[in-house]
């Protein structure tokens, strides 16, 4: 196939690497010419250092270069040109002029995609005098590593050339998604729900950003943090797309946008490109602060799940209530301070303790304004029996990783429930371009759906916030027995 890109900037050079190296002939094009022989130059350095490093040989690599040819202007004659990619500026303006010259010089019959990432698809192609030879292909950076593409048709977008650019895609050896026109499309809008809970959890001053990080990675076990996530994507960027993914949902409440990020982005604390986001990276980054309580300070659990873990690390596990045991009470969408009343426990020396955690190899503290500090040192000791480290943070409802979690799989469930893309292509999504340990869906799965419904319906009874209002997705589901991974009735 020969493919035209226009634009050379980051996802061009990615995109021409990728198709040139699946055996494509790949036109590159810019309006600022110079750009194209610096994005040649780019991808030979990519492909001289898969030599270096033995994933390619001397004339591979010079095979693919060899398919790389440069266009002095991206509106060009090409009767042979079969598809192009267009990877501008995300402005609709400038695409719409791009596609306008672009159906002035190439045949009737060459698809055209954007690689837009917050446009609609359908705004662009109705620009077009033929909105149907256009969709989205939308590349996450870096392209060659980053292997899932999503397929986004228009309104007006014909079947086959869905089915045209799935298999080219897949027959690259990248993942294709199919996914429906909407804010966000799959991948940016399943994003939000880490982000936009971790952001709220900042707001009600439960924890410090690395405080959360460290909950995120080991508890939840993600790769990164939401807080080390954005300062690597730069908070500019995941402001804009958070506001725009609300906006373009009706301010749903479940996508709420945080008031903390406009100032910050507007103080130029971006994150790693500006040397200082949530974490200044021109300093070494603080020590996680040693645990300094009591391990032999009995403790009292009424729970037979928190009895058993601490009892098999080697704590004193009292089975009646002492006047000097520290007193652990699992929490399931609802406060410790919710449970000292109910129980009429010792509020000095009561804590949470998030179940989620217990297995995990970071156990989760929860304090409440009564707290007495020796005690819920004394408690964090008693967690760390067995090697275990220990975040203590202010009590919430459901604690920091149930809701992370709860967010994480409401937002999959809302998008499956508006039939934005299959469960199994929100799993595939999700897992392939954001890294996470599995897919939402199953994740919620893993949990179980009955109780997942019951989390996120204390949360909502115990915050009185309709952000955790259940889905009618998981309602379902939990009541019929079937899986969040279950599709939609067939009419």
């Amino acid at each position: 196939m020969r493919i035209r890109i226009v634009g050379t900037g980051v996802m061009g050079r990615g995109i021409a690497q990728w198709a040139a190296t699946a055996g494509h002939t790949v036109e590159l094009a810019d309006a600022r010419p110079e750009s194209v022989g610096e994005a040649i130059e780019f991808v030979r350095s990519m492909l001289d250092r898969a030599v270096a490093k033995g994933r390619a040989s001397a004339e591979e690599a010079e095979a693919v270069a060899a398919r790389l040819v440069p266009l002095d202007s991206p509106g060009k004659p090409g009767d042979d040109v079969e598809l192009v990619v267009e990877a501008i500026r995300e402005d609709l303006d400038t695409k719409a002029a791009l596609f306008a010259e672009l159906e002035r010089v190439l045949p009737a019959g060459t698809v055209f995609a954007s690689n837009t990432s917050s446009l609609p698809i359908t705004q662009i192609a109705a620009t077009l005098s033929d909105p149907a030879r256009l969709a989205g292909l939308h590349f996450f950076n870096p392209v060659p590593l980053m292997k899932i593409v999503e397929v986004i048709p228009g309104a007006k977008t014909r079947p086959e050339i869905v089915e045209t650019l799935t298999s080219l895609v897949r027959e690259t050896g990248h993942r294709a998604v199919v996914v429906a026109d909407t804010p966000g499309f799959l991948i940016n809008h399943a994003g939000r729900g880490l982000v936009t809970e971790a952001l709220a959890l900042l707001e009600e001053n439960v924890a410090e950003p690395a405080v959360l990080d460290r909950v995120a990675r080991d508890v939840l076990g993600l790769r990164m943090g939401p807080f080390e996530l954005m300062d690597l994507t730069g908070l500019d960027v995941t402001s804009a797309v958070i506001e725009s993914v609300w906006r373009g949902f009706r301010y749903s409440d479940r996508l709420r946008a945080s008031y903390l990020t406009p100032n910050r982005v507007a103080a130029g604390l971006h994150g790693r490109k500006t040397g200082r986001g949530w974490y200044d990276y021109s300093a070494e980054q603080p020590a996680e602060p040693p645990i300094t309580g009591d391990v032999a300070r009995p403790v009292y659990a009424a729970e037979p799940a928190v009895q058993n873990a601490l009892a098999e690390a080697g704590a004193r596990v009292e089975t009646t209530l002492t006047d000097d045991a520290v007193v652990l009470v699992p929490t399931w969408g609802t406060t410790v301070a919710a449970a000292i009343a109910e129980h009429r426990l010792p509020a000095a020396r009561t804590f949470g303790v998030d179940p989620l955690s217990l297995p995990a190899a970071r156990r989760v503290l929860a304090v409440t304004p009564a707290s007495d500090p020796v005690a819920a040192r004394d408690a964090a000791a008693v967690l760390s029996l067995g090697d275990k480290r220990v975040s203590t943070v202010r009590d919430t409802p459901g604690s920091v990783a149930q809701r992370l979690l709860a967010s994480i799989v409401s937002v999959a469930c809302s998008i499956a429930e508006r039939g934005i893309a299959a469960p199994a292509d929100i799993d595939l999504g999700v897992t392939t371009g954001l890294g996470y340990p599995a897919g939402p869906l199953a994740w919620g799965d893993q949990v179980g759906a009955e109780r997942m419904l019951a989390l996120q319906r204390a949360l909502q009874e115990t915050t009185g916030d309709p952000r955790y209002r259940p889905t009618r997705w998981l309602t379902e589901r939990a009541q019929l027995g079937l899986p969040l991974t279950a599709p939609a009735a067939t009419l």
